[in-house]
Protein backbone atom coordinates (compact mmCIF):
# COMPACT_ATOMS: atom_id res chain seq x y z
CA UNK A 1 0.00 0.00 0.00
CA UNK A 2 1.47 3.52 -0.77
CA UNK A 3 2.10 6.19 1.84
CA UNK A 4 2.85 9.64 2.47
CA UNK A 5 4.22 11.97 4.60
CA UNK A 6 4.41 15.62 5.09
CA UNK A 7 6.46 17.52 7.58
CA UNK A 8 4.48 20.49 9.78
CA UNK A 9 5.51 23.61 11.76
CA UNK A 10 4.15 23.52 15.00
CA UNK A 11 4.68 25.66 18.33
CA UNK A 12 5.99 22.30 20.03
CA UNK A 13 8.51 21.53 17.19
CA UNK A 14 7.96 20.05 13.72
CA UNK A 15 5.72 16.89 13.48
CA UNK A 16 6.05 14.36 10.81
CA UNK A 17 2.77 12.88 9.95
CA UNK A 18 2.70 9.74 7.74
CA UNK A 19 -0.50 8.49 6.19
CA UNK A 20 -2.04 5.32 3.84
CA UNK A 21 -4.94 5.61 1.41
CA UNK A 22 -6.73 4.28 4.75
CA UNK A 23 -6.28 7.03 7.02
CA UNK A 24 -3.45 8.13 9.32
CA UNK A 25 -0.89 6.38 10.16
CA UNK A 26 1.34 8.42 12.67
CA UNK A 27 2.26 11.81 14.07
CA UNK A 28 6.11 11.83 15.18
CA UNK A 29 8.20 13.97 16.76
CA UNK A 30 11.44 15.83 15.72
CA UNK A 31 13.27 13.19 17.89
CA UNK A 32 11.37 9.93 17.47
CA UNK A 33 13.44 7.30 17.48
CA UNK A 34 11.25 4.61 15.97
CA UNK A 35 12.57 3.18 12.65
CA UNK A 36 10.24 5.17 9.69
CA UNK A 37 8.18 2.94 7.56
CA UNK A 38 8.68 2.88 3.99
CA UNK A 39 6.80 6.15 2.96
CA UNK A 40 7.14 8.37 -0.08
CA UNK A 41 7.54 11.89 0.33
CA UNK A 42 4.88 14.68 -0.40
CA UNK A 43 1.82 12.45 -1.75
CA UNK A 44 1.70 10.55 -4.45
CA UNK A 45 -1.24 8.69 -3.23
CA UNK A 46 -3.78 10.92 -3.50
CA UNK A 47 -5.85 9.28 -0.69
CA UNK A 48 -3.55 9.19 1.71
CA UNK A 49 -2.58 12.71 0.59
CA UNK A 50 -5.96 13.92 1.77
CA UNK A 51 -5.53 12.36 5.19
CA UNK A 52 -2.39 14.25 5.58
CA UNK A 53 -4.09 17.48 4.20
CA UNK A 54 -7.01 16.88 7.57
CA UNK A 55 -4.59 16.33 9.92
CA UNK A 56 -2.25 19.13 8.73
CA UNK A 57 -5.63 20.97 8.88
CA UNK A 58 -7.06 19.87 12.40
CA UNK A 59 -3.74 20.55 14.51
CA UNK A 60 -3.32 23.60 13.19
CA UNK A 61 -6.47 24.40 14.33
CA UNK A 62 -5.53 22.43 17.64
CA UNK A 63 -2.88 24.40 18.37
CA UNK A 64 -4.67 27.47 17.47
CA UNK A 65 -7.20 27.03 20.45
CA UNK A 66 -9.91 26.44 17.57
CA UNK A 67 -10.31 22.80 18.06
CA UNK A 68 -10.77 20.10 20.80
CA UNK A 69 -11.94 17.40 19.15
CA UNK A 70 -10.10 15.62 16.05
CA UNK A 71 -11.87 13.74 13.29
CA UNK A 72 -10.11 11.75 11.32
CA UNK A 73 -10.05 8.72 9.93
CA UNK A 74 -7.12 6.69 11.22
CA UNK A 75 -4.86 3.68 10.57
CA UNK A 76 -2.83 2.76 13.21
CA UNK A 77 -0.09 -0.29 13.15
CA UNK A 78 -0.50 -2.40 16.24
CA UNK A 79 -1.57 -5.33 18.46
CA UNK A 80 -5.13 -6.22 19.30
CA UNK A 81 -4.09 -4.86 22.88
CA UNK A 82 -2.15 -1.40 21.86
CA UNK A 83 -5.21 -0.57 19.13
CA UNK A 84 -7.44 -1.20 22.48
CA UNK A 85 -5.27 1.21 24.47
CA UNK A 86 -5.40 3.78 22.20
CA UNK A 87 -9.09 3.59 21.33
CA UNK A 88 -9.40 4.05 25.40
CA UNK A 89 -7.39 7.09 24.85
CA UNK A 90 -9.62 8.51 22.30
CA UNK A 91 -12.25 8.73 25.04
CA UNK A 92 -10.28 10.95 27.54
CA UNK A 93 -11.92 14.53 27.31
CA UNK A 94 -9.65 17.78 26.30
CA UNK A 95 -8.44 19.38 29.11
CA UNK A 96 -9.17 16.22 31.34
CA UNK A 97 -6.33 13.55 32.82
CA UNK A 98 -6.45 9.84 34.09
CA UNK A 99 -3.93 7.81 35.39
CA UNK A 100 -2.77 4.44 33.94
CA UNK A 101 -4.52 2.43 36.32
CA UNK A 102 -7.83 4.48 35.44
CA UNK A 103 -7.06 3.43 31.86
CA UNK A 104 -6.64 0.00 32.81
CA UNK A 105 -9.74 -0.35 34.48
CA UNK A 106 -11.43 1.26 31.88
CA UNK A 107 -10.17 -1.67 29.13
CA UNK A 108 -11.27 -4.57 32.19
CA UNK A 109 -8.76 -4.97 33.93
CA UNK A 110 -6.97 -2.67 36.46
CA UNK A 111 -3.89 -4.71 37.27
CA UNK A 112 -2.78 -4.07 33.73
CA UNK A 113 -1.60 -0.75 33.99
CA UNK A 114 2.33 -1.32 33.46
CA UNK A 115 0.98 -3.04 29.93
CA UNK A 116 -0.90 -0.02 29.19
CA UNK A 117 1.57 2.01 29.76
CA UNK A 118 3.90 0.22 27.53
CA UNK A 119 1.06 0.17 24.83
CA UNK A 120 0.53 3.83 25.13
CA UNK A 121 4.17 4.45 24.38
CA UNK A 122 4.29 2.97 21.56
CA UNK A 123 0.95 5.19 20.31
CA UNK A 124 2.25 5.94 17.08
CA UNK A 125 -0.55 8.88 16.70
CA UNK A 126 0.48 11.53 19.11
CA UNK A 127 -1.52 14.08 20.21
CA UNK A 128 -4.49 12.79 17.84
CA UNK A 129 -4.68 9.74 20.13
CA UNK A 130 -3.75 11.72 23.54
CA UNK A 131 -1.51 9.84 25.24
CA UNK A 132 -0.29 12.89 26.87
CA UNK A 133 -3.32 12.41 29.08
CA UNK A 134 -2.29 10.13 31.16
CA UNK A 135 -0.67 10.69 34.32
CA UNK A 136 1.16 8.40 36.93
CA UNK A 137 -0.95 6.82 39.60
CA UNK A 138 0.48 10.18 42.23
CA UNK A 139 -0.38 12.91 39.52
CA UNK A 140 2.80 12.87 38.03
CA UNK A 141 4.11 13.46 34.28
CA UNK A 142 5.47 10.35 33.60
CA UNK A 143 6.94 9.37 29.99
CA UNK A 144 5.72 10.67 26.75
CA UNK A 145 7.59 10.48 23.60
CA UNK A 146 7.56 14.13 23.12
CA UNK A 147 8.95 14.45 26.03
CA UNK A 148 7.94 15.43 29.33
CA UNK A 149 8.30 19.33 29.06
CA UNK A 150 6.07 19.07 25.63
CA UNK A 151 3.23 16.89 27.76
CA UNK A 152 3.06 19.89 29.63
CA UNK A 153 2.62 22.08 27.42
CA UNK A 154 0.06 19.87 25.72
CA UNK A 155 -1.97 19.63 29.09
CA UNK A 156 -1.56 23.43 29.67
CA UNK A 157 -2.13 24.34 26.38
CA UNK A 158 -5.59 22.37 26.74
CA UNK A 159 -6.68 24.19 30.59
CA UNK A 160 -5.60 27.24 29.07
CA UNK A 161 -8.15 26.73 25.98
CA UNK A 162 -10.78 25.33 27.97
CA UNK A 163 -10.28 28.49 30.70
CA UNK A 164 -10.82 30.84 27.74
CA UNK A 165 -14.16 29.42 26.76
Amino acid sequence: MAKATRTIDSPIGRLTLGATARGLRFVWWPEDVRPMPDTTDGGDDPGAAAHLDAAASQLAEYFAGERTDFDLTLDPVGTSFQLEAWTTLRTIPYGSTLSYGEQARRMGDARKARAVGAANGRNPISIIVPCHRVLGADGSLTGFAGGLSTKAWLLEHERHVLSTR
